[in-house]
Formats: structure tokens, sequence, C-alpha cells
């Protein structure tokens, strides 16, 4: 139950956010809190004998969509005001390492008012606060996270956990800088472009565990370091949150110092105590010509690079599965598209996800998504050395979103991959969440 749990724990962040709710751009919407067009779903039939285009009904807009031949009024959603509930989780075939099943928890903040707005995923040990205060275009960013799992974590060899990389460690860093943020077409609460530059200040601690192996400890110590940051959402999404229409785009440069530092081996020419790491993505959904636009395309890019000489467990990008990006933050969050798994550390990285996806009723979605990455992954060496290896996979998801009772939503996928998760081992894994919108 304890390796459950952990694993559990693991997915957090990177779930949180995402149950919230090529032309890549069309008819434009509204601003939060400004009037928006009633949505009308013509019914089935009706799109062949004149009744007009079939018009997939869209996030926070009210209006009337057709099931079964009955009339279903929509009613709107202030998307600056929500909060938001995941609970789920994912049984794996076969195990990763000694992991069987993946527990999913997480709760989900999001409100924007005309002089400030606030996003918070809070999951207890690993969470993401963010909180800017507006000047016009002008914006004072705060935003603090934490990755402190209070169980030991465990590299792979061959699909089996070495005990002797067991560690338990974690880091808390705050930020805060000045930023620009200027409102983009189509105008909704989460279309804008933003630059932020923050200044980082943050703690990385360890403790040995009984099965660690003979290698020195890392030390405790203060981190400090600045961050570039810049994002693009023109994303259009549909009822349930999901990419509709447009493109959305960012990179991240960042730059960190560990005060105390000691390399667990020591290569020549290493230096751990400072590194430096970008990371930038591309996410867009559109009409394919020629059908309707119950219809779209899907596409994710992904790519990170940290510098080989200064690349350790503690500080690699970590790529995690979860279903198709749509939140405007989580858009960032790099990922093996489709895979529900634990985290997987990586010192470079990249990966393109490609899918389709059909509107069988105003509420229920079928994707089909593939996958491709490549990686260099984390692996154990020898005894309980954690190295970066170049792997590459494959994966295949097929995946239903639903709207649900009590103003929820479900999300069943299955999903399988060739064997990057499991250290050259190829298998699958069935995922359910649920989420609620209060």
């Amino acid at each position: 139950m304890a390796k459950i749990v952990r694993k559990g724990f693991i997915l957090l962040v990177g779930l949180g956010g995402v149950f919230l709710a090529f032309p890549w751009n069309g008819n434009g919407g509204a601003c939060a809190g400004e009037a928006v067009g009633e949505v009308v779903a013509v019914p089935p039939g009706d799109e062949k004998s004149g009744g007009g285009a079939y018009r997939t009904p869209l996030a926070g807009e009210p209006g009337e969509a057709y099931f079964r031949g009955e009339r279903v009024a929509i009613p709107a959603v202030n998307r600056s005001d929500m909060t938001s509930i995941t609970l789920g989780g994912s049984l794996l075939e076969p195990e990763q390492g000694d992991t069987r099943g993946l527990p999913v928890a997480a709760l989900y903040l999001r409100r924007v008012w005309e002089e400030a707005r606030t996003r918070s995923i809070i999951s207890v040990f690993v969470n993401e606060l963010e909180y800017d205060k507006t000047f016009g275009p002008l914006e004072l960013v705060g935003h603090f996270e934490n990755y402190t799992l209070p169980v030991d974590q465990t590299e792979l060899l061959d699909n089996r956990e070495v005990e002797a990389t067991s560690l338990r460690w974690g880091t808390l860093v705050g930020s805060l800088g000045p930023g620009v943020r200027v409102p983009v077409f189509p105008y909704q609460v989460d279309n804008d472009v933003r630059m932020q530059l923050l200044g980082r200040v943050g703690y990385f601690y360890a403790k040995r565990t009984g099965d660690y192996g003979p290698l020195p400890l890392p030390p405790d110590t203060l981190l400090y370091g600045a961050k570039l940051r810049t994002r693009y959402d023109g994303m259009r999404r549909n009822l349930l949150e999901l990419p509709h229409r447009g493109f959305a785009a960012g990179f991240d440069l960042d730059y960190m110092h560990r005060d105390k530092w000691r390399d667990l081996t020591d290569p020549p020419g290493s230096n751990h105590r400072n590194y430096l790491q970008g990371a930038a993505y591309l996410v867009g959904a559109g009409g394919i010509p020629g059908l309707s636009e119950r219809d779209r395309v899907i596409v994710c890019l992904y790519g990170g690079k940290t510098n080989k000489k200064s690349v350790d467990r503690f500080n690699a990008f970590r790529i995690n599965g979860s279903p198709f990006p749509s939140e405007a933050d989580d858009l960032a969050r790099p990922r093996y598209t489709g895979i529900i798994h634990e985290n997987v550390l990586s010192s470079s990285y990249a990966t393109a996800s490609l899918g389709y996806r059909r509107e069988l009723t105003f509420f229920l979605y079928l994707s089909l998504i593939g996958s491709y990455l490549w990686s260099d992954r984390a692996i154990v060496q020898g005894l309980d050395q954690v190295v970066f290896r170049d792997r590459r996979g494959g994966a295949a998801t097929v995946a239903l979103d639903s709207a649900f009772l009590w103003n929820s939503s479900l999300y069943l996928a299955l999903a399988w991959e060739s064997g990057f998760l499991r250290e050259g081992e190829p298998g699958g894994g069935v995922t359910l969440n649920w989420n609620k919108l209060f």
C-alpha cells in the first residue's frame, strides 16, 4: 500500500489542473464578465437539410444542444471563478517496478479579478500556487511550488526498483518578479501573451533510508536562481475544457545555484552546483478540411535540455503522463501524452503527439492519440549510481471524455507504450478519473 501511495503522490501536480474543466482559429469569444452569444448545436440531420452548420458548444458559453431529439439547455459558466477536485487512478499491466496501481487526488483553484489573479493546484505534498497583482499590462508575479513526498524515491533498472537508490528528498521554491501580460484573441479568461522574469529562492533536502547504497548523501542546501517564463495562449476550448481550435506556445529558461553541494560521483569537468535548463512547447487544435466541426486534429510538441555536465537526479526534468493537455498553465508541463504513470527523470527530451478527436454528441468525445518520445532517461548503473542514457519510445491511447452528473466529468482511457516507462518492457494501463466542478 505504501508503494501505491508513494507513486500516486507523484502524479498529483500533473493531473490537478487538467480536468477543469489546419485552420487553428475561428469565431472569437468574449472576455470574462462580458456577454457571450448563445450557442445552438444543430440537431442531427439539420446540417444536410439546410438547418445550418453544426457548432460545438464552447467553454463558458450558454446555449442549447440536442440529444436523442431533445433540446438541452447549456448554462453559462464563469471561467474566471473555478474550483475543481479530481479523483481517480490507474491500473498498470504489467507492473511498473513494484507499482500496480496509481491513485490521483488534487484540488484546483482559479480566480481572476480586475486587478489580480490566482491559480493553485493543491495536493498536500506536491503543490503549485501563484498570485499575480496587475497594474494595467504590468504585473507582479508571486509563485511557490514544493515537491516534498514523505516517502522513499527509487529508480528503475530493467523494470526493477533498485533499492540502493532509495532516498527521501524534496525541494521548496518561491519566486517573485515583474511581468507583462496582454490579452489576445479570442479574448477568453485564459487567452493572453505573458513574459515574466522571476527571482527564485528555495531549499533542497535529502534523507538517507535504510536501503540507500554507499554513495555520499547530497547535502541540504539553499537554492538561488532566476527564471524567464514566456507564454502565449490563443486556444478556444470546448464544453469539457478540451482544446477546440487555436494554439498555445511557450518557453522557460531556468538558472539555479546550489549554495552547498557535493556530487554523488566526480566525473572530470562536472559542475552540478550550478545548472541551466531550457524547455519549450507548442500545442494546437483545429478542424479537418472537408469534415464537420465535430472532427478535430490535436498536436503537441515538447522539448527540454540540460547540460550533461550539470544534470543529476535532483535537478532533472520530470516527464509525466496525463490526458491531452488543456488548462492554460498546465500546457507547459512536459508529458508523454496519453500515458498515465509516475514522473520519469530526464536530462533532455523531445516528444511529439498527434491525435484525432470525434464529438460523438455535445457532451461525449472519443480521442485517438499516438506519441513518440526521445529522452536521456535516468537509469541505474552498477550498484546504485543514477546516470542518463538515450532511450526512445512510442505510445497509443484511446480515450473517452464525458460530462457526468452533478456538474462533473469523467475521463476513461486505455493506453499502451513500447517500453520507455518500464525500462525496456512494453505494457499498458487503464485510467478512470472523475472531476467535480463546484
